[in-house]
């Protein structure tokens, strides 16, 4: 092993280590970087694409279904909202119920 004291006094020998640690994390990293996904991996990746694309599709399909509930709801208030008009209407007529 290199010792660091030894180190100081020769600039040359500073840069070769250092040129060495570079090396090896350089290698390290990209080696590790490198790994490429399985077929099976890849499969797996692809049905979760799919997968997802499908939930947002039943997403967007729920929303529309839900806006047009909420449409439905807001006609149907207005409706009532006429009856009950129609209603006290009736009832302040002389004549009425």
């Amino acid at each position: 092993m290199i010792d660091p004291d030894e180190l100081q006094g020769d600039p040359l020998m500073k840069k070769l280590c250092t040129l060495v640690l570079l090396g090896a994390f350089s290698v390290s990293m990209l080696t590790g970087c490198g790994s490429k996904l399985s077929d099976e991996e890849l499969k797996q990746l692809e049905d979760l694409k799919a997968e997802v694309t499908s939930l947002e599709k039943e997403i967007a399909n729920k929303d529309a279904e839900k806006q047009a509930l909420l449409k439905a709801i807001a006609d149907k208030d207005a409706q009532l909202a006429q009856c009950m008009k129609d209603k006290d209407a009736l009832k302040s007529t002389p004549g009425g119920m």
